[in-house]
């Protein structure tokens, strides 16, 4: 009993500090697909169960993201064979830290990053909004930092482009 207990202690203190990040994380990387508190969950749910494999605290959110990579890898799949599409509701991102120019910024920001191909996405959002490395990024995708590199310029200039566009429609509509 006792044991447990430490071992929730122990995960939560680690875990408490990355929240903010891991929700970040989630919320950009599944825009627009799945609801990314149940994402969340479920990857706490993992996390919890293989803390024991966890080999340094220092890792902790490392081996979260990595959890949290193949949980949405699982359910994508599932979803591809089952042919299913969420609720409308999910593409409503509320983020209750910021003024609401700047969610208007984070919609259109996470709309854009949704029309990316996955891995595009991925290494975007743990790059710019995680803040890890090129070389943790290669390691968490199974990839090459060259092709994380790629990936990071390619959707960059998507992403660029898909902005672009958003704006030049929106004048046009205002015209």
């Amino acid at each position: 009993m006792k044991e447990a207990q430490d071992k929730k202690e122990r995960f939560m203190a680690l875990y408490s500090p990355v929240h903010e990040n891991f929700e970040r994380f989630c919320r950009a990387r599944v825009y627009g697909d799945i609801d990314y508190k149940d994402l969340m969950h479920d990857t706490i749910v993992i996390a919890f169960e293989k803390f024991y494999k966890l080999e340094s605290p220092k890792v902790f959110l490392h081996f979260l993201f990595g959890i949290c990579i193949r949980v949405l890898a699982n359910t994508n799949k599932k979803q591809r064979l089952l042919h299913l599409k969420d609720d409308v509701s999910s593409l409503l991102v509320e983020d209750r830290t910021t003024r609401a120019d700047r969610n208007d910024d984070l919609h259109t920001l996470y709309g854009a990053l949704s029309k990316l191909p996955d891995a595009q996405r991925e290494a975007i959002v743990l790059f710019e909004i995680s803040g890890f490395s090129i070389s943790e990024i290669a390691d968490l995708q199974g990839a090459g930092i060259s092709a994380v590199k790629q990936r990071l310029a390619r959707g960059r200039q998507a992403l660029t482009d898909i902005l672009c566009a958003d704006v030049e429609i929106d004048r046009e509509v205002n015209v």
